[in-house]
């Protein structure tokens, strides 16, 4: 026996720990490989899958693993679709979403439908279901989506759209033709799967957010709310197919439950994504790829046959659709070949059509759908995977070179923002509310201080300061953002922060707001007031009673004419951000003018803020509005230091208000940057924006207004 027969008798491997160790190396080295050759590296894990599988080398039994990181796989790959879609923008591109989807559904069904009938010679039912699966497609190309940072593309949300339709029409059709063969015919087994439909719906959308919810507010591991997402997504799958529906769906509306709980910049986010596009995602396109056979392509001509319509007919289709919908809606070239690179992909919902249709007879002992043409849509599968994966990076390519701008956007902008930890039970809602505030497209990261006391040196306090800025260092490192830790010793705590925050040049301070016994004492606390009267940049006072992920409303109350201070553009953008990562919405209430100004400035900067807005004529209507916040929502006071322009005497009721109301209740007070004191007139800027305002105090009320209408 020579060496090659030697090595034969080895293979397949079936040691679970060889075979682990195999896949892990495919998916290593599978990147750096196909990355120098420009190719993406999704379709070296398709590749790599065919060549290791049985109909390749047949160096790994395609076992159990497979099967079951497969499903993980494809189920993560729809709930990172759903999770990280953008819902703002999916509702105002609803009618775009709907239209394209139509399109993308209903030209493939008939381009297979007639194919099926004309040039394959297949009966209607087997006609229906080519039909099907041209029309279905799915978001194999996703991850390289996730990569590019484009998931709030108008072009992105409108494909995924599309592809929950798709999906949902295809298995309409295929649960249609499935009962027909098996003689369902009673006209109440149809009432009854619709009805397990909309149980489905019902189930996920509105029993969902309630144990999510409560979930969140009660466990705050990390890990712990890893499985506990994990878990919900499996149970929605498994509900989905319990009700003749398939799991991919209920994974898909399970990501958009999810959306509102899990902020883009979290720690929970993080690794969802690291999870999923390192083992599982990889795992489900290797095993895709082993299931590829081409040797029928070569032996039999039916095989052949169907491979060269079915990728002729399903790509052209889906180009068509993409084309037609691109001239529609006005987008660019790369739009449109994003739009056909995401929706070209016939992966699962094909494979599970094919798989149903191998189970279904036409006639006795005739399958709908035998192992020639079983053979062939698998080879379309891999050939459509090859081509969404293509053309969806060179689509992302492509639009990441038309969002580069020749000067520096963020030019000017000081952003650095300070985290003063004191207290090591608000730690981690202290490091959120940073996280959720900063911008992380500066990556500057953030500065976490904590200053002890000289007296105290070498004590159990010098122990606690290291504990808590280890622990901040923890979340904010999960969470992929960078953070500087810096611990001080100052004969005075107070002055140690605040010098600190200049030699750092920090923007803003982030600080705790003082409590006694969960309960406000009606003061903001001795170290907090000493920190607002010595420091004229930015201080944000946060006291929350759960996460900030969990909170589904911020209420600010902004006072008559803060639009005049020069930090107003500052709080407005760390206050839309934070609504925005939490996917909550946000009500302004202020005076006519300054509302103006907050809904002119949102529309320019953040669109899809789900902002609202109210009148409030002053800072004595804290106690009404106060009377109108729930447990979940987040107070937010914008006041003013004395001597301003916004300044009012009844702000210094403030704390015994908080005092008196804050119980059990998240709350927020802003000390915007109230720097310029010389003169009358300050400019009001937005670094990230060109927005700029001017105001004089001193001018007529007709000339505010009539400045307000033009900045």
């Amino acid at each position: 026996m020579n060496l090659m027969d030697r090595i034969l008798t080895f293979l397949p491997i079936t040691d679970p720990t060889w075979i682990f160790f195999i896949v892990l190396c495919i998916i290593l080295f599978s990147p750096i490989i196909f990355t120098r050759l420009h190719i993406p590296h999704l379709v070296g894990l398709i590749l790599a899958g065919a060549i290791i599988g049985e109909h390749g080398f047949n160096i790994l039994a395609r076992d159990s693993s497979f099967e079951l990181f497969g499903k993980v796989g494809i189920y993560y790959i729809m709930f990172l679709a759903g999770l990280e879609m953008d819902l703002e923008g999916l509702k105002k591109n609803l009618g775009h979403g709907f239209t394209f989807g139509l399109f993308t559904v209903a030209i493939p069904f008939v381009f297979g439908f007639v194919a099926g009938i004309w040039l394959l010679s297949f009966s209607v039912p087997a006609s229906f279901l080519m039909g099907c699966i041209l029309a279905s497609h799915t978001l194999v190309a996703y991850p390289i989506i996730g990569r590019y940072g484009l998931m709030n593309r108008q072009s992105v949300v409108i494909s995924v759209t599309a592809t929950m339709l798709a999906l949902v029409f295809a298995l309409m059709v295929l649960a249609i033709i499935s009962g027909t063969l098996r003689g369902m015919d009673n006209v109440f087994e149809w009432m009854w799967l619709g009805l397990r439909f909309v149980l489905l719906i019902a189930m996920i959308f509105l029993i969902f957010p309630r144990i999510i919810r409560w979930f969140f507010r009660h466990q705050t591991d990390n890990i712990v709310q890893y499985i506990f997402v994990l878990a919900m997504v499996f149970l929605a799958a498994a509900v989905a197919e319990f009700c003749g529906i398939e799991g991919i769906l209920g994974a898909f509306f399970c990501g958009l439950v999810f959306n509102r709980f899990i902020p883009a910049s979290s720690t929970l986010m993080n690794r969802t994504e690291f999870v999923g596009n390192a083992i599982f995602i990889p795992y489900f396109l290797i095993g895709v790829g082993m299931l590829v056979n081409v040797k029928p392509m070569f032996t039999s001509g039916a095989a052949l046959t169907v491979v060269i319509v079915m990728v002729v007919a399903g790509t052209l289709s889906k180009y068509l659709a993409a084309i037609a919908c691109k001239r529609l809606f006005n987008y660019s070239s790369a739009d449109g070949l994003m739009m056909f690179g995401l929706t070209e992909a016939h992966a699962a919902g094909a494979l599970a059509m094919a798989m149903v249709g191998l189970k279904l007879e036409i006639a006795p002992g005739v399958q709908l759908v035998d192992n020639v043409v079983l053979d062939g849509i698998v080879m379309t599968i891999l050939i459509s995977c090859i081509i969404s994966s293509i053309c969806t990076d060179q689509a992302a390519r492509k639009m990441v070179l038309e969002t580069v701008r020749v000067t520096d956007d963020n030019k000017g902008d000081d952003e650095k923002i300070m985290v003063a930890l004191q207290n090591p039970n608000n730690v981690g809602r202290l490091v959120e509310v940073g996280m959720l505030m900063m911008n992380h497209k500066l990556n500057r990261g953030l500065i976490a201080i904590n200053a002890v006391s000289e007296g105290d040196e070498d004590t159990e306090s010098q122990e606690q300061s290291r504990k808590m800025l280890a622990k901040a260092a923890e979340i904010a490192i999960s969470a992929d953002v960078r953070m500087q830790t810096q611990s001080r010793l100052a004969v005075n705590v107070t002055n140690g922060i605040i010098h600190a925050f200049k030699e750092n040049d920090a923007s803003e301070m982030i600080v705790g707001l003082h409590t006694n016994d969960q309960q406000f004492d009606g003061q903001i606390g001795l170290f907090n007031s000493k920190m607002v009267d010595n420091m004229s940049r930015q201080v944000v006072m946060v006291h929350l009673t759960m996460p900030a992920n969990t909170l589904r409303r911020i209420v600010v109350a902004v006072p008559p004419k803060a639009e005049y201070e020069t930090g107003f553009f500052r709080w407005l953008e760390r206050l839309a951000r934070m609504a925005q990562e939490i996917g909550c919405r946000i009500e302004f209430n202020g005076t006519e003018q300054t509302i103006g100004l907050i809904r002119q400035y949102l529309q320019r900067q953040h669109a899809n803020t789900r902002a609202e807005y109210r009148l409030m004529e002053s800072m004595d209507d804290l106690r009404y509005l106060a009377s109108h916040v729930a447990n979940d929502h987040l107070f937010v006071i914008v006041t003013s230091r004395p001597r301003f322009v916004s300044y009012d005497k009844s702000m210094e009721r403030i704390p015994r208000f908080i005092a008196d109301w804050v119980e059990g209740k998240s709350v927020m007070i802003i000390y915007p940057d109230q720097q310029n004191q010389e003169g009358d007139i300050h400019t009001f800027t937005d670094p990230n924006s060109n927005y700029a305002m001017t105001r004089q105090p001193r001018l007529t009320e007709w000339l505010s207004k009539w400045i307000a209408k033009i900045g």
